[in-house]
């Protein structure tokens, strides 16, 4: 039997690629809104879609995200607009009868001293990073929202928190983006302008795992798909969410190389430590994953090199439209 699925956040990194994954299974009616059909903070417009296109499943993609500069200067909008959209979303699905649904959150929701690798039991055992704790403490919600509504109505909500993510679709924002599409932008325009040194914010110490956007909407499918009885053997009522991630990290400097390499940059690396490292290590236990039956299976240097020229390609695209 076909199922209506509402894909929420459809035009973000993740939610194009959970689209695309969903679109080539075929076999469902996808529903998808953009932000100017539908605002996600706007309760009673979100009430009348559920009402109104009554999904089978929700996917909740759809997010407010940025890097540490981004959160720094929006924290009210990050926690906000984060809040606003998990409550609307998953009240309002359970009201119009949605039995199954997923949201999508992030590393971000670990203390900022969790044990590496962080597991899931970490949640809520210590102080948050400071860069990011209003985005945090939003995503957290969404989690015992999805927990809570399961609990008091049987429903079966689930959540997923993946590491570091990167891919087609991601933001190159000189100010807002995260540190991988950051880097990219940064050495692509060191080669084109022929310069010999490229700066880097922080030491270049902290550690990250990075996983490709394609990897992560195969897991979110995944996980989606499970068994209940399968997914509840290997959770618990009040700690139901799954880490996704590849189980490895590199430094920054590392990062930096790897970009540097595959963007053919051949000068010097330098590192400003007066800006802000934020956490040291941010490496994801994806062992409760790996039990039930998934892996990573893009590599880093591939994936860089992949996101490198869909990025070139619509640099390219824009010249030629501007």
């Amino acid at each position: 039997m076909d199922l209506v699925i509402y894909l929420a956040g459809h035009r973000g990194m993740v939610g194009g690629a959970i689209l695309r994954q969903l679109e080539a299974k075929g076999g469902n009616r996808i529903v998808t809104r953009s932000h100017a059909e539908l605002d996600l903070t706007n309760q009673s417009a979100v009430r009348d879609f559920m009402r109104s296109e009554r999904p089978d499943v929700v996917i909740l993609a759809a997010a407010k995200v940025g890097g540490i500069h981004a959160n720094n200067t929006y924290p009210a909008d990050f926690i906000y607009q984060n809040l606003m959209m998990e409550c609307n979303v998953i009240h309002q699905a359970f009201d119009a009868g949605v039995k199954r649904l997923l949201q999508l959150g992030s590393s971000c929701i670990y203390p900022r001293e969790a044990p590496q690798p962080m597991q899931e039991d970490a949640l809520l055992t210590g102080v948050l990073e400071p860069t990011n704790e209003p985005y945090a403490v939003a995503k957290i919600a969404g989690i015992k929202l999805c927990e809570s509504y399961n609990r008091q109505f049987g429903v079966d909500y689930r959540s997923v928190m993946p590491t570091n993510l990167y891919g087609p679709g991601d933001n190159f924002h000189p100010e807002n983006s995260h540190v991988l599409p950051a880097l990219i932008r940064r050495f692509d325009a060191a080669v084109r302008e022929g310069a010999e040194v490229v700066t880097i914010w922080g030491s270049g110490k902290p550690r990250r795992e990075f996983l490709h956007v394609d990897d992560m909407a195969a897991a979110s499918l995944f996980v989606l798909d499970l068994p209940h009885e399968v997914y509840a053997a290997e959770t618990r009522p009040m700690l139901s969410h799954i880490n996704v991630g590849t189980g490895s990290d590199v430094s920054i400097a590392e990062l930096a190389q790897i970009v540097a390499e595959v963007t053919g940059f051949k000068g010097r690396l330098a590192f400003d430590a007066s800006k802000p490292d934020g956490t040291m290590r941010k490496l994801m236990d994806v062992s409760r994953l790996a039990r039930l039956g998934w892996t990573a299976r893009v590599g880093l240097r591939d994936g860089i090199a992949a996101t490198y020229d869909w990025y070139r390609a619509q640099m390219t695209g824009s010249a030629l439209r501007g």
